[in-house]
């Protein structure tokens, strides 16, 4: 009888190479996840240079790209860039072959949600979740309301505080949500089934 693999035996496999096979199967499966061919990046590092987060990224764009392509699962599943990506689509505008390197790092969340991966981020779920409800709610996002909810269930009410009074008080922040006239048709997209984050 096999039994399963304890956390520490889990670790030492995610940390090893992998097997050509193993490296094939986990490129095709990013390919068909994100819908895009990262094979033709040329390591230019323009979309780490164009990236307003980079700074914040223990991992920069070009480097992910690279890292999938080598099969380096264990780092790239648990670093920090993968949930720090905004998907502003700023680097793929200035990708010379026009990757969508926002595309990639949705499908990496969505693998290392599926692997049990820890967020390297801490609370950055809870974010994701109040973005999909209010979509789900109103058809579109209501920042007010993500955010006052992401505050109560993340606990850190008062950081913060002030960027979003100056928001408030310059009408960057609407106190009522709006929904779009056809809210029922978002929100029976959601019916039956359950947030990819």
């Amino acid at each position: 009888m096999v039994r399963p693999a304890d956390k520490t035996e889990q670790k030492n496999r995610a940390s090893l190479p992998l097997t050509p096979m193993d490296l094939f199967e986990f490129n095709r499966s990013m390919q068909k996840a994100s819908g895009e061919n990262y094979n033709r990046c040329l390591q230019c590092r323009t979309c780490s240079a164009a990236c307003p987060f980079s700074r914040a990224m223990d991992v920069k764009p070009n480097q992910i790209l690279r890292m999938i392509q080598f099969g380096m699962t264990g780092k790239l599943l648990s670093c920090s860039t993968i949930w720090l990506c905004v998907g502003c689509h700023t680097c793929t505008s200035y990708c010379p072959m026009n990757i969508d390197i926002p595309s990639v790092m949705d499908a990496l969340r969505a693998r290392a949600l599926k692997d049990g991966v820890k967020p390297a981020e801490p609370n950055i779920l809870n974010f994701h979740h109040q973005v999909l409800d209010s979509i789900r709610r109103h058809g579109r996002t209501h920042k007010l309301g993500i955010m006052m909810r992401y505050k109560f269930t993340s606990g850190d009410l008062l950081s913060d505080m002030d960027v979003g009074l100056k928001m408030l008080t310059r009408g960057k922040l609407e106190l009522m949500p709006k929904s779009i006239k056809d809210a029922a048709k978002v929100e029976s997209m959601f019916n039956g089934k359950e947030h990819v984050y």
